[in-house]
C-alpha cells in the first residue's frame, strides 16, 4: 500500500486540482512570464490566489497590491463581468492581510485560546499589523458596499483578534455576538498542543479508541495531503501521550480525509479504514486502506488480501452486521460528479474476514455525490438499515428487508415514504435518539457551497436575524410508524450550520445526547465558529460554544468524542486546517471539565461490550438503560457505534445518568444475534465490561489521569504537496 499510495501521489495531474496550490503558482508564474496587457494581469491575479491558499499570504498580499495599482491603466479592456473587479481585488487584499496575522499570530505564536470565538484574553493578536491592515481594507470595502455582509463579519473577526470588539468597532458595522443559552455548561480546556498531539496539518480525520485494549484512548490522526503522514498517538496511561506512528508500523501510510474504526475480523483489537480520494474528483480514484491491528502495537495494511482494494472517491462508509451473521460488514458511499462517470456505492459482506461486493444484488448501487452514511436499525425489526447524505440531490433511506431467496440480503429505497428527501445539499450525518423514545431519529446538516457572497455573507444574516439561502441543518423526529417529522425549525437548530466534521456526545452527563458541529468551507473567507448544541431534555437544543469555549474559528472537520483522562466526562478531538494546502491549522484537543468543576456533578458509567454470536465489537448493539434519577425514573437509549459520518468516536459505552446512583436494569439487544440480557442494579462511576452470554457484570479498575506536558514539546509541522513533487 505504501508503494501503491507514492505511485497515486507521483501521478497526480496536480495543475489540475484546485487544491495543488504551489504547483499551480509556478504555472500560473511561467504563463504570466510570457503573456503582456490583459493576459498577464488575468494570469498574475491567479498566481496570487494561488499564493494565498498555499500559505504564502505576505507574497500574495504584494501581488495583490501591485495589480490593485494597475488596474487603472487596464480599464479599457473592462467588460461587464469586471464591474466589481476593484472591489474583489481589494477583498483579497484584506484577506492576505487576515490570513498574515493568523499566521503570525495563532500558528507561529500558537496558545490555546487562539482562534476560539469570541476571540479574548491571550487569543489578541501581539503582532498586530496583519489585522490592522485587514480592517482599512475592509473598511474601505464597506463604504462603497454598506450591505455587503461577508465584508462587516470579517471586520468584526479583525477587530476581535485585536482585543477591540465590540467597543473599537464602528456602530454602523458590528454584528452582535449570537444570544447563548443561560444554562452554565463546564468550560472546556484546549491541551493538544500541552500533550504533544496538535497536528499541523490541513483537514483529515480522527479516531479517539483503545488499540491495545490496555483501557486507555489512544488518538489517530490524518490529513488529506497526497504525502501527509497519519499519525497514531499511545495513551501512556500516566497522563501522556507518545507518538508511535513509526514503531506502529504506519510509516507511509498518508492521505486520509476520514478514518473509522472495527474489529472486522473478531479478533478482540480494533482495526482501522482509511477512506481517500473525497472531492479531488476524476483525480479521487485512490486505493482505501484497512490496517489490521496485529494485537502487537503494530498495523499492517490488508486491504487486497481482504477484498477491499477499489478505485473511487470516498470519504464516508459506515461498519454494520447488515445480514446478522455475527461479521462486521462495510457499506462505502462515494463520490459521483455529473460530469464524469459514475462511481457507485460498494456494500461488502464479510465473510469471515474476506469481503465479497454484493452491491448491485442488494439494490444499493447508487451513484451520487455521496458526502455522509449512517447505519442504524430505525425501525426496530432487528436489522441495520442505511442513511445516505448527498451533496448535489436528494437524501436516501434504505430500509434493510433481510435475507431472502439463497440467503440473498436485500434493501428497499424508502426515502419518499419516510418524507427524507431532503435537503438537497447535505454533508454530515447520524442515527441516534435524541429523544429518548426507544427510536432512532436522524440528524444531518446543510451544505450549501460558497458562492457569492459567501458562507460569511449567510452565517453574519443569521447573527443579525436576516434571511439567508444557507441549507440549513436537519433534525429528524421517528414517528415509530416508518416516517419522520422534521423538528429542526422547533428543537432550534434550523441554522446555517456550514458543518463538516461532527458528533454527538454527553457533555455534561445528564443522559441528553449534545453534539458539537465543526464548521467552514474550503473558502479562505470561511472564519466561522464551530457549535457545541446542548440538548435540553430532547425538548431543543441549546447553544452553548461561548461559555464552554469551544467556538474554533478553524475548518472543523473530524471530531471525535471520549473519555481520555477516565474522569468520566466526554473529551473532544477535532482536526482542524482546510482543503487548501496553505490553510493549516493545529488539531483541538478539548478536555471537558465537567467533573472536576461541578461539586454535585452528574453521574455515569463506562461500558466495554464484548459480543460472542455478535460482533466481537458489538457495534450496533442497543442498550436500554433505566435509572432512577432525582426521584424520578428515566429510561435511555444508545448504540454501541462511532457516532457521526465524519469523525470516530470510542466503541466504548460512556453513558450519563444524571443524579442516579445505579443503573436499575440494563437490557442489551445484542446486534446480529438478537440475544437479549438483563443486567440489574449496576453502580454507577465505574468502568465495567460485558461479555455477551455472561451472567456477571465485570469491574475494570481504571485510574483517573492528570493530564501533562509532553517532555521536551513538540511539533509537527505541514509538508505542502509541493515539497515532495
Amino acid at each position: 500500500m505504501v508503494t501503491l499510495l507514492e505511485e497515486v501521489a507521483q501521478k497526480f495531474y496536480v495543475v489540475d486540482s484546485r487544491f495543488a496550490n504551489h504547483a499551480r503558482v509556478d504555472y500560473f508564474d511561467s504563463l504570466a512570464n510570457q503573456a503582456t496587457g490583459r493576459k498577464k494581469f488575468d494570469y498574475e491575479y491567479q498566481k496570487a490566489i494561488e499564493l494565498l491558499r498555499a500559505g504564502e499570504p505576505a507574497e500574495a498580499a504584494k501581488l495583490f497590491e501591485k495589480l490593485q495599482q494597475e488596474l487603472p491603466q487596464l480599464a479599457h479592456s473592462f467588460t461587464p463581468k469586471d464591474r466589481d473587479l476593484a472591489d474583489k481585488l481589494q477583498a483579497d487584499i484584506a484577506q492576505s492581510y487576515l490570513r498574515l496575522g493568523e499566521q503570525e499570530n495563532c500558528l507561529i505564536n500558537h496558545t490555546s485560546a487562539s482562534c476560539i470565538f469570541p476571540i479574548s484574553s491571550t487569543g489578541v493578536h501581539q503582532l498586530p499589523q496583519g489585522s490592522r491592515k485587514a480592517i482599512e481594507h475592509y473598511t474601505a470595502l464597506l463604504s462603497r458596499n454598506p450591505d455587503a455582509l461577508h465584508y462587516r463579519w470579517l471586520l468584526n473577526i479583525a477587530y476581535m483578534t485585536l482585543g477591540e470588539y465590540p467597543d473599537g468597532v464602528p456602530e454602523k458595522w458590528l454584528i452582535p455576538l449570537e444570544k447563548q443559552s443561560e444554562h452554565p455548561v463546564a468550560r472546556f480546556e484546549e491541551i493538544a498542543g500541552a500533550l504533544g498531539v496538535d497536528v499541523n496539518d490541513i483537514s483529515g480525520g480522527s479516531i479517539i479508541e483503545d488499540f491495545d485494549n490496555d483501557d486507555f484512548l489512544d488518538i489517530m490522526a490524518s490529513s488529506y495531503g497526497l504525502r501527509d503522514q497519519i499519525h497514531f498517538f499511545h495513551n501512556n496511561g500516566d497522563g501522556s501521550f507518545s507518538d508511535h506512528t513509526e514503531k506502529a508500523g504506519l510509516k507511509g501510510i498518508t492521505n486520509s480525509l476520514n478514518m473509522m474504526q472495527a474489529d472486522y475480523n473478531n479478533d478482540g483489537f480494533i482495526d482501522v479504514l482509511v477512506l481517500r480520494g473525497a472531492w479531488f474528483e476524476q483525480q479521487g480514484r485512490q486505493p482505501n486502506s484497512l490496517l489490521r491491528n496485529n494485537s502487537d502495537g503494530t498495523f499492517t495494511d490488508v486491504t487486497a488480501e481482504a477484498g477491499l482494494l477499489s478505485f473511487y472517491p470516498t470519504q464516508t462508509a459506515t461498519w454494520s452486521d447488515f445480514n446478522n451473521d455475527g461479521w462486521l460488514d462495510l457499506f462505502i458511499g462515494n463520490e459521483t460528479a455529473h460530469r464524469f462517470s459514475p462511481n457507485p456505492c460498494e456494500l461488502y459482506i464479510n465473510r469471515r474476514g474476506r469481503f465479497h461486493n454484493i452491491t448491485k444484488e442488494a439494490g444499493v448501487e447508487l451513484a451520487q455525490y455521496v458526502k455522509g452514511v449512517t447505519s442504524g436499525d430505525f425501525d426496530n425489526d432487528g436489522w441495520q438499515d442505511i442513511y445516505i447524505s448527498t451533496l448535489y440531490g436528494q437524501n436516501y433511506l434504505f430500509r434493510n428487508l433481510g435475507l431472502g431467496k439463497n440467503e440473498q440480503l436485500k434493501f428497499e429505497d424508502v426515502t419518499e415514504k419516510a418524507g427524507l428527501q431532503e435537503p438537497m445539499m447535505s454533508f454530515p450525518t447520524w442515527f441516534y435518539d435524541y429523544d429518548n423514545d426507544g427510536w432512532l431519529d436522524i440528524f444531518v446538516s446543510g451544505f450549501k457551497f460558497s458562492t457569492e457572497p459567501g458562507v460569511s455573507y449567510n452565517v453574519a444574516a443569521e447573527y443579525l436575524g436576516l434571511p439567508n439561502n444557507a441549507e440549513k441543518a436537519r433534525l429528524y423526529r421517528n414517528n415509530g410508524n416508518g416516517t419522520f417529522t422534521d423538528v429542526s425549525e422547533k428543537v432550534g437548530i434550523s441554522k446555517s450550520l456550514y458543518t463538516m466534521g461532527s458528533n454527538f456526545l454527553d457533555i455534561d452527563n445528564d443522559g441528553w445526547l449534545d453534539m458539537y458541529l465543526g464548521t467552514g468551507d474550503p473558502s479562505f473567507e470561511s472564519l466561522i465558529p464551530n457549535k457545541l448544541f446542548r440538548n435540553n431534555t430532547g425538548k431543543s437544543f441549546q447553544d452553548v460554544t461561548t461559555s464552554a469555549g469551544v467556538g474554533h474559528l478553524q475548518k472543523g472537520h473530524a471530531v471525535s468524542a471520549g473519555d481520555i483522562d477516565n474522569d468520566g466526562d466526554q473529551d473532544i478531538y477535532t482536526v482542524m486546517g482546510g482543503a487548501f494546502e496553505g490553510d493549516n491549522y493545529r488539531n483541538a484537543l478539548f478536555k471537558n471539565t465537567y467533573q472536576e468543576s461541578t461539586s454535585a456533578g452528574n453521574n455515569w458509567i463506562k461500558i466495554k461490550f464484548e459480543g460472542a454470536k455478535a460482533n466481537k465489537a458489538a457495534i450496533g448493539t442497543r442498550l436500554k438503560v433505566t435509572f432512577t434519577d432525582a426521584g424520578r425514573q428515566r429510561t435511555i437509549y444508545r448504540d454501541v457505534n462511532s457516532g457521526g459520518s465524519f469523525g470516530a468516536s470510542t466503541l466504548r459505552a460512556e453513558l450519563g445518568l444524571g443524579q442516579a446512583t445505579k443503573i436499575d436494569k440494563l437490557e442489551i439487544k445484542w446486534a446480529g444475534s438478537n440475544r437479549t440480557q438483563v443486567f440489574e442494579n449496576i453502580l454507577a462511576n465505574q468502568f465495567v465490561q460485558i461479555r455477551e452470554g455472561d451472567s456477571e457484570v465485570k469491574k475494570q479498575d481504571l485510574k483517573k489521569l492528570n493530564l501533562q506536558k509532553k517532555k521536551g514539546g513538540h511539533d509537527l509541522h505541514h509538508a505542502h504537496l509541493s515539497d515532495h513533487q
